[in-house]
């Protein structure tokens, strides 16, 4: 953004040009400004001039004493409703995880567009003062949370915090699914590519619920289930089982010689028995296949498993630097109704992985599908800075927010996920104790939670 403004004030040009430099820049540049008055007088610039208040930053001055840039002075004041949280009720603000440019031009432009939110949380807040938290997490990657806050990174000055890795946005985002993830763990995938590999495991995994089901198979030159104990079949996705995947993927080690076939059609057999016997989660199916390259002709099982329906879904990760397999890689994803991507450093895992949502997302867009969600309770100690405050009891309710652009609503394009966090204890009013008997049950859409007489929400 500041080397875009530069170049529209010419201060760029303040620099000694020669020759043929020199040529260019006397030819083109009264063109180069004609266009930019033109564009500035229409309003398309506006965009290049547009700041927001970075939560990371409100409130920070440089060593001169002047706000840093996208900080700003941002009033906070500590609220009883928000447990003693300094907070501003009069403005939202901006959470972007360290991984992603806070000066991307397609971050800039959905901030713009989401600021008509800022509007819309107040009056609701004004509407009904038991509302909590209400915030929009962008596909992008940005997070718009009311009331405004002084975000704190961790201790080593890092935000990990990516709003499309929580559960409300992921259940809001995309309908159920069954996921077969598909790890090559032969001998030209160690040191780095298999540390890259693991990562982007343990990132697709995170992006799953407990409406999701999923198993793990590692292949060489034959077909290894990460969990002997859950062979031939799916397992629901909730915390307990993704983390004893994620412990056993740590455990894995490269070796032999990759044979993909087996495991496509081992992976393609469970989907099916599950769809015919009517388990897992009977929606959208799909395959993550991860590799650093795919020299075998996978097209008799596509045609046995797959062709012509496609009901399964496969995506596809090449890992590494090297492009030899790329096409092979590609034309698999293609013409089974997935998504091809190239993961070269642990740094491009997250947005590349973050890809399968925004396709498995589509049909909900093209169907005008907008389901209201409700998380299972949990304790949020992402917001809350300490124990006594993140032990408040709550859920999440969310619903995705798509574009309704004429010319683009075909494609099916998914802006994000609005939603606001619900004490339980604001939920346990609506259930006085002498309601509630010890085999009660709330229960939400999707979900349900055993309440207690005894139970302590707060």
């Amino acid at each position: 953004m500041l080397a875009w403004t530069s170049v529209l004030n010419g201060e760029m040009f303040n620099y000694q040009l020669s020759g043929m430099l020199m040529q260019l820049y006397v030819i083109y540049l009264p063109k180069f400004l004609f266009w930019r008055d033109t564009m500035l007088s229409s309003g398309c610039l506006r965009l290049l001039m547009f700041d927001y208040y970075n939560s990371m930053l409100i409130n920070t001055v440089d060593e001169d004493g002047n706000n840093v840039e996208l900080g700003g002075e941002f009033a906070l004041e500590e609220n009883e409703h928000f447990n003693n949280m300094p907070v501003n009720t009069l403005q939202s603000d901006i959470q972007i995880p360290t991984n992603v440019y806070n000066k991307d031009p397609n971050i800039l432009n959905a901030i713009y567009n989401s600021e008509a939110l800022n509007d819309v949380f107040i009056l609701n807040f004004q509407k009904d003062p038991t509302l909590t938290w209400q915030y929009f997490g962008s596909s992008t990657g940005f997070f718009r949370i009311y009331p405004g806050i002084k975000w704190t990174p961790d201790s080593n000055g890092v935000a990990a915090f990516d709003c499309r890795n929580r559960n409300w946005y992921i259940q809001a985002a995309t309908s159920p699914k069954d996921i077969i993830i598909m790890v090559d763990i032969s001998g030209s995938m160690k040191g780095l590519k298999m540390t890259i590999a693991k990562h982007t495991i343990n990132t697709i995994l995170d992006t799953l619920g407990e409406n999701d089901f999923v198993n793990v198979i590692a292949y060489t030159d034959y077909v290894r289930y990460v969990e002997p104990c859950f062979k031939g079949t799916l397992v629901q996705a909730d915390l307990d089982n993704r983390e004893h995947f994620k412990m056993l993927v740590e455990e894995l080690h490269v070796k032999g010689e990759a044979k993909i076939k087996n495991a496509m059609k081992e992976s393609f057999k469970i989907l099916n028995e599950a769809r015919v016997n009517g388990q897992g989660s009977m929606c959208n199916q799909a395959i993550m296949l991860i590799t650093d390259g795919a020299m075998e002709d996978f097209e008799s099982v596509f045609e046995e498993f797959n062709w012509p329906d496609r009901r399964v879904r496969v995506f596809t990760y090449l890992i590494g630097r090297e492009m030899t397999f790329a096409q092979n890689t590609k034309w698999i994803a293609c013409n089974n109704k997935g998504y091809y991507t190239h993961i070269s450093t642990l740094a491009d895992v997250q947005e590349n992985v973050m890809e399968y949502l925004h396709v498995l997302s589509r049909p909900m867009v093209i169907n005008h599908d907008h389901d209201i969600i409700w998380t299972e309770a949990y304790m949020d100690t992402v917001l809350f800075t300490t124990k006594a405050q993140s032990l408040l009891l709550m859920t999440s309710v969310a619903m995705p927010v798509f574009s309704k652009k004429k010319e683009t609503l075909s494609h099916g394009i998914l802006l994000g996920v609005v939603g606001s966090d619900v004490p339980l204890l604001e939920v346990m009013k609506l259930a006085p104790r002498y309601m509630v008997s010890s085999s009660s049950r709330l229960r939400l859409p999707h979900h349900q939670q055993r309440l207690h007489p005894e139970d302590k929400f707060s």
